[in-house]
């Protein structure tokens, strides 16, 4: 190779170099300015949840499991939401769980700090402490959907059908003996063997949960009878992390 082609080939070497490192910093760029374009830092006012209609508040959760389902979830700035959020909350609903630590219920409907109000108690049953919360979350915080959501493979429900005495337990799991009377019409058998049965019992138990909030709070069924909030259930398949809703 002589000295002039020699030359022309490393002036060549010199550009592709300069190319590829100037496309590798715009995309580290582009990254980053994707990146914090998307992280979220904003909490509920008190004007956007006056404006928020229950129809859309529901939409925004099947939308947000949605996203928690194919790994798309919101980026959040929890410690600025945290300090955004301390002079006031105004949650957009109400959500009864089970206590079932396989139920990260923020994440499946892909909601942030101050988002949402949620109970929890071991098989998402009603008695008086957590409607209420249910009172105070809707009709004094302005919340504007209350979801009751159960779940595949519940111990409660499981423990109910199988009439467990232990302590409290025995309490506890008689206010979720109704959703197994509810559901002896199932046919197959009606044990904790049989997964199917398990499943009916537990969306019984969540229905049964809908229906006393009705009948035993005069003051969410006039809410609800005025549109004024919806009052739904929902089931968490704990396999693949799909929400199905219950009227």
């Amino acid at each position: 190779m002589n000295l002039k082609t020699s030359t022309i080939a490393v002036l060549i070497a010199t550009v592709l170099f300069s190319c590829n490192q100037g496309t590798k910093t715009e995309t580290a760029v582009s990254q980053k300015t994707e990146e914090s374009k998307q992280v979220v830092s904003h909490v509920m006012t008190k004007e956007q949840q006056q404006k928020l209609t229950a129809d859309e508040v529901l939409q925004d959760f099947k939308d947000g499991n949605n996203r928690f389902q194919t790994g798309t979830k919101t980026i959040r700035d929890h410690s600025e939401m945290v300090r955004k959020a301390a002079p006031g909350q105004y949650p957009k609903a109400v959500i009864l769980s089970c206590l079932d630590a396989r139920v990260p219920v923020e994440d499946v409907f892909d909601q942030g700090i101050g988002d949402i109000f949620v109970g929890r108690v071991a098989g998402n049953f009603i008695n008086e402490d957590l409607l209420g919360s249910m009172e105070f979350g809707c009709k004094v915080a302005g919340a504007k959907l209350i979801l009751v959501m159960g779940h595949k493979d519940c111990g409660a429900i499981k423990g109910a059908i199988d009439d467990v005495k232990l302590g409290n337990i025995t309490a506890m799991l008689a206010k979720i003996k109704p959703a197994v009377k509810m559901s002896q019409d199932f046919k197959g058998e009606k044990s904790t063997k049989n997964a199917d049965f398990v499943e009916i019992v537990a969306e019984n138990n969540v229905k049964y949960s809908l229906q006393q909030i009705r009948e035993k709070s005069p003051i969410l069924k006039e809410m609800e009878d005025k549109n004024e909030i919806k009052i739904i259930g929902a089931f968490y398949n704990l396999t693949n992390g799909n929400i199905e809703f219950i009227k």
